[in-house]
């Protein structure tokens, strides 16, 4: 990310306005700081409650206690983590211009939004797996996706992302060669983690293009077979000794819709990252000349796809309908309502 705006800006106010080598503060007219602000703001609260109400439901509802649904609830519990530690000191960065939480923190939170963000995806990898068994192979769907898959599925998607990110950041790898450019920008106030050429294409790699490339063509897959099935198993008339064929076609089109759903999950995960993975790509080979304005606005797209989620599952699933009204109205405080029933069939 480009610094330089730091030191051409006239603008004599400084985030330390006593302290030595104080960073600059960039200028924003005022009439941009409260929209700017109350958006932020904004998605801040709705990723933490809306993720929180996901949580909570899953969590309550025995109903709820599918291979799926814990991937989901690790995914939510991956966005209310960014928006309870993340976002908040990005937003304050944004609007000031300034890094007011020191050094270590500094380092700490670039860890932590790696650490979500990866974690985020791979949670939708893995996400995506399951559906493939559920649509394409739902007579052998309870065989291969076990209680100990899904353990192996959730330990891959947090710990795999942390080692990555505590080793890459703490061991300072990732600024070998970029002696130039940390010495721009190494004033009091400021936090901004550059990655070198190496670290930040193998990072983009792992944190999206590979999982999401992956993702793609498994969504991809599954609906081809599923177009496919829907082909060729015959619709015979309900009747009170149902066909087996028949009850595989209601399982298909159950399956099928549940991975429609997730897609859009998918899909919205992928569309907000984009811009914000492009730039972190290209920017190294740029001599990071990207502006910070620019910069801001590509990040909190990203961060947005936190508070999008719960959002998408309000309108597309019905059992997070109900399960919202009831927590909203404070009856699962009055009452054990755990082993109520959301859905007829709950298999997403």
């Amino acid at each position: 990310m480009n610094s330089s705006n730091f030191w051409n800006d006239q603008n004599t106010s400084y985030c330390f306005q006593y302290v030595d080598n104080s960073c600059p503060k960039s200028f924003k007219p005022l009439s941009v700081i409260p929209p700017l602000l109350l958006f932020m703001f904004g998605a801040i609260i709705l990723t933490i409650l809306g993720n929180l109400m996901v949580i909570i439901s899953v969590l309550y509802f025995k109903q709820l206690h599918s291979p799926t649904n814990f991937l989901i609830l690790s995914l939510a519990i991956a966005d209310f983590l960014l928006g309870l530690l993340v976002m908040p000191y990005s937003m304050v960065r944004s609007v000031t211009s300034c890094w007011y939480f020191g050094e270590l923190y500094c380092k700490l939170h670039s860890c932590l939004d790696m650490i979500l963000s990866t974690s985020s995806i791979f949670h939708l990898f893995f996400i995506s797996v399951d559906r493939y068994y559920a649509v394409c192979q739902p007579l052998l769907y309870y065989r291969n996706i076990t209680t100990n898959i899904i353990e192996t599925f959730l330990l891959i998607s947090w710990v795999l992302p942390c080692l990555y990110s505590v080793g890459l950041f703490f061991s300072n790898v990732h600024v070998e060669g970029l002696e130039d450019n940390m010495a721009s920008i190494s004033c009091v106030g400021s936090c901004f983690i550059l990655l070198n050429k190496l670290w930040g294409t193998i990072s983009s790699l792992l944190s999206f293009y590979i999982p999401g490339n992956l993702i793609i063509f498994i969504y991809i897959h599954i609906f081809s077979i599923a177009k496919k099935l829907s082909k060729i198993t015959p619709n015979y008339p309900s009747s009170k000794n149902e066909n087996p064929n028949s009850k595989m076609k209601l399982v298909l089109t159950i399956e099928t819709k549940a991975a429609k759903t997730l897609s859009i999950v998918m899909g919205t995960f992928m569309l907000c990252w984009l811009p914000f993975s492009l730039v972190a790509l290209v920017d190294p080979y740029l001599k990071y000349a990207t502006p910070s304005d620019v910069y801001d606005v590509v990040l909190w797209l990203g961060y947005f796809n936190s508070t999008l989620n719960p959002i998408i599952y309000a309108f597309f699933y019905p059992w997070f309908k109900k399960s919202l009204l009831l927590i909203i109205t404070g009856n699962i405080f009055r009452q054990d309502l755990s082993s109520m029933v959301l859905t007829k069939r709950v298999r997403s």
